[in-house]
């Protein structure tokens, strides 16, 4: 049942646009998820281009079709999170480093700029952030192998 009086869509630049109930248009706004992890279809808060709330989702299921459809687009083009397959070699344990890794999408160079960029969650998963921000995920570390597993323990 959509409950929401808003729509959204995006401009001629691409800009995401939200138009509220009273017809006013808040261009360049941008969704973000409360549980992006954990709960991703609950709590999602779109925000002005200052960073203030003018729209609340409590479930995306509760918003029209289309207005659902292109929030996901764009909250999946703003949450670009590799899968983090296998860990090939790094510089060194002593930060920053540069991991070569194996990704879901290829073979890429992070740098880690300190051990708290490697984070434990729940359910076997782990999380790695690089020097620019970017989110690697490890779905589940017990599949990870051996030597992939030691060097990502050694940071957990």
């Amino acid at each position: 049942m959509a409950t929401h009086t808003f729509t959204l869509h995006h401009d001629a630049f691409g800009r995401l646009v939200l138009t509220d109930a009273a017809g006013k248009a808040h261009v360049g706004v941008e969704p973000i998820r409360s549980f992006p992890i954990s709960n991703p279809h609950q709590g999602i808060s779109i925000c002005d281009p200052q960073g203030r709330e003018v729209a609340w989702v409590d479930n995306d299921s509760d918003l029209a079709p289309e207005v659902r459809s292109t929030l996901l687009k764009d909250l999946a083009r703003r949450e670009f999170t590799p899968i983090l397959r296998r860990i090939i070699r790094i510089s060194s344990f002593i930060e920053p480093a540069d991991w070569l890794v194996e990704t879901d999408r290829g073979t890429t160079t992070i740098r880690l700029k300190s051990d708290e960029d490697v984070r434990r969650m729940p359910n076997f998963r782990a999380m790695v952030v690089d020097a620019y921000g970017t989110r690697y995920l490890v779905p589940d570390t017990r599949s990870l192998e051996p030597a992939t597993g030691r060097i990502l323990e050694r940071y957990l």
